[in-house]
């Protein structure tokens, strides 16, 4: 309905234009700005809503859910009531948020004031009249759920579905009582036609005993009764005297002839009752009418009931022709007006505007886990990122790109740079601290690692780590602890962007793997790394800070016990160096992504075997490259992290050369799954991060051009 009505609006757009019309269609735009149903749009009505709320118009957001509720909710049955008054109570708290968000008090104090008699006797507004007095209430545990992006994209995503699918509604029971309607004439009609019309030439008589009620009757058993009375009537015995005859005067052993049933009857599935009264009654009132009988007048009467025979049975014949086909055409109405057709269609119309996706696999329908509802462009940096991580609370971000430039940013509520970090010697890694989380590692190219307060803007000292392996590659922080992990390689091609011939190197960097406390600054111990030194690229804890699995240069991942500080396993997984490792969401298997192009899944219990096995593109993988005028090739060995799993360790975010791409993991050897593809980008993405709040996630997209989309996913529970 609302695509026909905005086709219909540009088509009159044009007819005004085409004759010079343009002062109606000035007045036209007007009236389409001022309508307040919009088309029946849902994105307008949504659109209009925002704008009110952040125009800060109270009255007007007021009145205009009251305009909805009168025009459309009133007419809803009782059982939606609860969810449009959920709405209206999450539409007035988006307003309280927005005017706190946006540094307006007297708006927040006006809202209460003006609500006050309204909203005092309702429990789910008793804590809200205590907002304007909270110094940060974004920090409340009460109302810090409302200030976040997820919780405000999940309102519009639900109101703009129940707008979606009431308008659905009301589209198919406007279509059904137009159907119903020209059923009721197409009936009316075919009635008409039966009803044989009355001759004037017709010798009136009493009714007979068994209609004398016929004004009790309905149109379809009146033309019933009628066709079995001419019928019978039409229908002369061998001896028409004999039927003028009294009863008592006839040869016994001779009755009349029994009446047969009309076709009206047989196809109404009627009892021939009524036929058998008429017989039974049928003589004593015409023997009592006809009191002269006369030979003229009865070949009269029994020519004309050979004439309305054959005008009946004209009609008859006619009446089952069209009978027969009504059905046929019902049924196919009925094909194209089933509601239970339409309600397997609507998912599909759903899916439209931004509500219920569908994805084939395999040829049959599954239904898609993730709801893409925003993406955002962060484009701070001027050069490629090689990291991209968000902190373990979720509320800041950190960014590293070649130039050595750290960006501190936050996303909710609003996205906003909190610190810049400039350096004069490269850096190469960065990673969050778990306790507290306001502080970074920072990890250059000379043999330092620097820790760096965010909330203060300020370095609070830097480590000397290893002069002779100056190329800090990978930093990782216990979970448990003050303690952090870091991997010291020697000095090799320069690290970020390099030459084409240069990305892989013929033979493995030497380096250590060392682990340092935060607290007293001083290194704890060095891990033994077997066979020789190698460069580390990639370091990753559990969730309780006992074990730490790490993918070499020379294509080795190892385990280490953090208790004992010692190599548990060891095997090797790639034919090449590793790039990226990570625990399962069980932590009984390890996922890695080597210079091979493979994703593999390795069983911890059992050393060297794998789970599963996925062959990746090189967009996925690496190196990555972006080409330029002239021929130019810029290409990134990886750095950063280059996948990701989900709160629940079922979905996987990899890289890819527009954006990220999300797979479900199976646990069958049947091929990574892809669910959902973020898009975005104009250049490859050379490293992902995903965090997971609740049922709605943040996925973090980093590219060479130094672009950085964040998507807010909404998770659809089976």
């Amino acid at each position: 309905m609302a695509a026909a009505v905005e086709r219909t609006d540009d088509l009159v757009r044009e007819y005004l234009l085409y004759r010079g019309f343009t002062s109606s269609l000035k007045h036209l735009d007007s009236e389409i700005k001022a309508d307040k149903e919009k088309g029946f749009r849902v994105d307008k009505i949504i659109d209009q809503l925002q704008q009110l709320i952040q125009n800060y118009d109270l009255t007007g957001l007021k009145e205009y859910w009251a305009y909805l509720d009168r025009r459309l909710f009133s007419r809803l049955e009782d059982v939606y009531r609860p969810t449009v008054s959920k709405l209206r109570t999450s539409l007035y708290r988006f307003y309280v948020i927005h005017s706190v968000q946006t540094n307006k008090p007297e708006k927040t104090q006006e809202f209460f004031l003006k609500q006050a008699l309204e909203l005092q006797g309702q429990p789910e507004w008793r804590d809200w009249f205590a907002l304007p007095f909270i110094p940060a209430p974004e920090q409340n545990p009460t109302f810090s759920p409302y200030f976040s992006r997820q919780w405000a994209d999940t309102f519009l995503v639900s109101l703009h579905n129940f707008l979606s699918v009431l308008f659905h509604e009301v589209q198919k029971i406007t279509s059904l009582q137009e159907e119903n309607e020209q059923f009721r004439q197409m009936l009316f009609a075919l009635q008409g036609e039966s009803r044989p019309k009355k001759d004037e030439a017709m010798v009136h008589h009493k009714l007979p005993a068994y209609v004398q009620h016929m004004d009790r009757l309905g149109d379809t058993e009146l033309d019933l009764v009628y066709s079995q009375r001419n019928v019978n009537m039409s229908t002369p015995p061998r001896n028409f005297f004999y039927t003028l005859l009294p009863q008592g005067r006839r040869a016994p052993g001779k009755t009349a002839p029994a009446p047969q049933s009309s076709p009206t009857q047989a196809s109404l599935g009627r009892k021939d009752a009524a036929g058998t009264q008429y017989t039974k009654s049928k003589d004593p009132p015409v023997a009592k009418d006809v009191k002269t009988p006369n030979v003229s007048t009865v070949m009269v009467d029994s020519a004309t009931g050979h004439s309305r025979h054959r005008r009946v049975h004209d009609h008859e014949k006619e009446r089952k022709e069209l009978l027969s086909k009504l059905p046929a055409q019902n049924s196919e109405k009925k094909t194209d007006s089933d509601p239970d057709s339409q309600t397997e269609a609507l998912p599909e119309q759903m899916d439209s505007t931004n509500q219920t996706r569908v994805c084939e696999v395999g040829g049959a329908g599954v239904e898609q886990p993730f709801i893409k509802l925003s993406q955002e462009e962060y484009g701070e940096h001027h050069s490629s990122i090689m990291h991209c991580r968000v902190d373990c609370s979720g509320r800041k971000v950190a960014s590293l790109d070649v130039d050595g430039v750290v960006k501190v940013w936050a996303f909710n509520p609003i996205m906003q740079t909190k610190a810049t970090i400039m350096s004069k010697s490269p850096l190469l890694s960065l990673e969050w601290a778990a306790k507290p989380d306001r502080l970074l590692l920072l990890g250059s190219g000379v043999g330092t690692v620097r820790l760096y307060d965010t909330d203060a803007k300020k370095s609070l000292y830097e480590m000397t780590i290893d002069t002779v392996h100056p190329r800090i590659l990978s930093l990782a922080c216990s979970p448990s602890g003050t303690s952090f992990v870091c991997s010291a390689a020697a000095q090799a091609a320069q690290s970020g962007v390099v030459a084409e011939s240069d990305a892989r190197g013929s033979a493995p960097a030497s380096g250590h793997l060392l682990l340092w406390d935060t607290k007293t600054v001083k290194q704890q111990l060095q891990f033994s790394l077997e066979p020789g030194p190698v460069a580390i690229n990639c370091t990753a804890f559990n969730h309780n800070g006992n074990l730490l699995v790490t993918g070499a240069a020379d294509g080795i991942i190892r385990l280490f016990d953090m208790q004992r500080y010692e190599s548990a396993l060891s095997w090797k997984a790639h034919d090449g160096e590793v790039y990226s490792v990570e625990f399962s969401y069980d932590e009984n298997t390890v996922f890695s992504i080597g210079e091979d192009g493979k994703f593999v899944q390795w069983n911890i219990h059992r050393c060297g075997v794998k789970q599963s096995e996925y062959s990746l593109s090189q967009d996925a993988v690496g190196p990555f490259v972006l080409s330029g005028y002239s021929g130019y090739k810029q290409v990134q060995v990886p750095r950063g992290r280059l996948f990701a799993f989900d709160s629940e360790g079922q979905h996987v975010l990899t890289c890819a050369s527009n954006g990220g791409n999300i797979y479900r993991l199976s646990k069958a050897y049947t091929g990574l799954e892809s669910v959902l593809s973020l898009g975005g980008h104009k250049a490859p993405v050379v490293t992902v991060d995903w965090c997971s709040a609740m049922d709605c996630g943040t996925c973090l997209t980093a590219s060479m051009d130094g672009k950085i989309k964040l998507s807010t996913l909404l998770a659809q529970k089976p």
